[in-house]
């Protein structure tokens, strides 16, 4: 058991009773949950094509947090219903909905901008911005020329929901956990990690959409045995709506050698075992760069985890301030 203390008092987990519970915590911490450049639409419609299987998503979100918007359709789930197998039905049908009736999605998302002003400006001000000829343009490119990706929130997060996702489909899927505890004053108080908080901390100037690089620590032994040994590297946990774009893989070797020595390109991305990790295959020998090395008192710490990155930046950086 969980439990969270402060001055307030104990707080111990409280689970949701019902998915509107779920609905209305996620409503509650939005801005903190997804960031201020990202809207939620909680919209509940129909889609799918009328000779085809339909369904409701339980809302989308739109992420105007970069150069290219992107739209997530977005599936709320409670861990009590045992929703391994109706979490990746429900993707799959949303997927297929989505390509198959992308007119009606699009008239979704129309309506439920314009039912908010603060909405419509944002996004008709982020069109205007990005050069779309309009809050039509917008929405086309949105639903018809952006790669389809999908939100998972839940309370709790089973420990092999992220692993079958990631055998099931090829497009990204995100996963949240929103966690809700209460003291005995009948006060909640909520715990989560904010979407792509990782990522975006790794990306100014780069944004999301041009990742293409991860960049994982190895001590000398790890990095001799697999990542040159055995031309890949385990077990790692990278994002799943990030995962269709990583192309490349760099190796960080920790001290004494501090600096990334080697860049192999990225055959496949499949999961390690039912750890909701992965393994990265490369499609041949990693290749020796010259150092990019941790500068003394620099900016950037020494690597401790995973991070993203632009090839790019990558062949043009001679130290790891430059890369972050």
């Amino acid at each position: 058991m969980t439990l969270l203390w402060s001055k307030q008092g104990l707080y111990e987990r409280a689970p949701y009773k019902k998915e509107e519970d779920l609905e209305a915590a996620i409503n509650l911490v939005q801005t903190e949950l997804f960031g201020r450049d990202r809207i939620y639409l909680p919209v509940k419609k129909l889609i799918g094509a009328k000779t085809k299987k339909r369904n409701i998503p339980d809302g989308y979100l739109i992420d105007l947090s970069g150069k290219q918007p992107r739209v997530y359709v977005v599936e709320n789930e409670l861990a009590a219903h045992d929703p391994l197998r109706h979490i990746a039905v429900q993707i799959l049908e949303f997927s297929l909905s989505f390509e198959s009736d992308g007119r009606s999605v699009k008239s979704i998302l129309f309506n439920a901008i314009q039912k908010n002003s603060g909405t419509f400006k944002k996004c008709e001000q982020y069109a205007e911005s990005h050069e779309f000829r309009n809050l039509d343009h917008f929405l086309e490119y949105l639903v018809f020329d952006s790669q389809f990706a999908a939100l998972v929130i839940i309370d709790e997060l089973p420990d092999d929901l992220e692993a079958i996702l990631a055998k099931k489909f090829q497009f990204g899927v995100e996963v949240i956990e929103l966690a809700r505890y209460r003291n005995n004053k009948g006060e909640f108080i909520f715990r989560f990690s904010p979407f792509l908080a990782d990522v975006i901390h790794d990306l100014p100037p780069v944004e999301a959409s041009e990742v293409d690089t991860v960049v994982v620590p190895a001590r000398l032994d790890g990095a001799k045995e697999t990542f040159l040994g055995e031309n890949r590297w385990y077990a790692v946990r990278i994002h799943g709506s990030m995962k269709p774009q990583i192309k490349h893989i760099a190796l960080y070797q920790v001290a004494p050698v501090s600096a990334i020595t080697h860049i192999a390109d990225v055959s496949s991305i499949e999961p390690w075992k039912d750890s909701g990790k992965s393994v990265v295959n490369f499609t041949g020998p990693a290749k020796k760069i010259k150092p990019i090395k941790l500068v003394k008192g620099g900016r950037v710490k020494a690597l401790q985890n995973l991070r993203y990155t632009t090839l790019n930046r990558l062949k043009k950086a001679k130290k790891l301030d430059d890369l972050w």
